[in-house]
């Protein structure tokens, strides 16, 4: 298994539950909510909603390609810039779909067969300057990964906090996927 194969089916599914919790968020919540849900924040110094989503993605679109050695796509840092703007310009839940849409795509067309093995090294550079060398096994383990899902969780405590039903199945849907015929409990 290489650091993409690993990173990649992730970001896929996980980047599918979030689109999944908007639509929630759109079909449970009064429109006027709705409407303030991009610009929703945990604590007054955090990225709102919006941010999150943008990052999300920017973060997946960063990881398969830099395990791949390739350029990173045009989105990426149109999402970077949309995700630092969204304190003024939040946009959507359904301009965050289509971020969302956009990512999933682009992550899906990559060939796992470029995905680089464990050992290759990975210099990541931080825009303070700040620069790691990875292995690509601990950039994905120890970087790509993380960061994504840290988006990712602040994004779904974002729309709990704001009244949205979501709850651990919504959060693991993948995994229904796997689960045994007749294991399901009724009550």
């Amino acid at each position: 298994m290489t650091p993409f194969s690993l990173l990649a089916p992730t970001y896929l599914q996980m980047l599918g539950a979030l689109s999944n919790w908007l639509d929630k968020a759109e079909g449970e919540l009064p429109e006027a909510q709705v409407a303030a849900l991009p610009s929703a924040r945990l604590a007054p110094d955090m990225f709102p909603l919006s941010t999150q989503v943008r990052f999300a993605c920017a973060q997946a679109l960063e990881g398969v390609h830099r395990l791949q050695g390739v350029a990173l796509p045009p989105l990426h840092a149109i999402l970077l810039e949309e995700g630092r703007e969204a304190g003024d310009k939040a946009g959507s839940l359904s301009e965050a779909r289509k971020r969302i849409a956009e990512t999933i795509a682009l992550v899906s067309a990559r060939p796992e067969s470029e995905g680089s093995d464990g050992a290759a090294m990975i210099a990541h550079e931080l825009p303070n300057g700040m620069v790691f060398d990875l292995t690509a096994d601990q950039y994905g383990r120890d970087w790509a990964l993380g960061q994504f899902y840290f988006h990712i969780m602040i994004a779904y405590a974002i729309l709990r906090h704001k009244g949205v039903g979501l709850g651990k199945a919504d959060y693991v849907a993948h995994m229904f996927g796997y689960l045994r015929p007749g294991t399901l409990p009724t009550a």
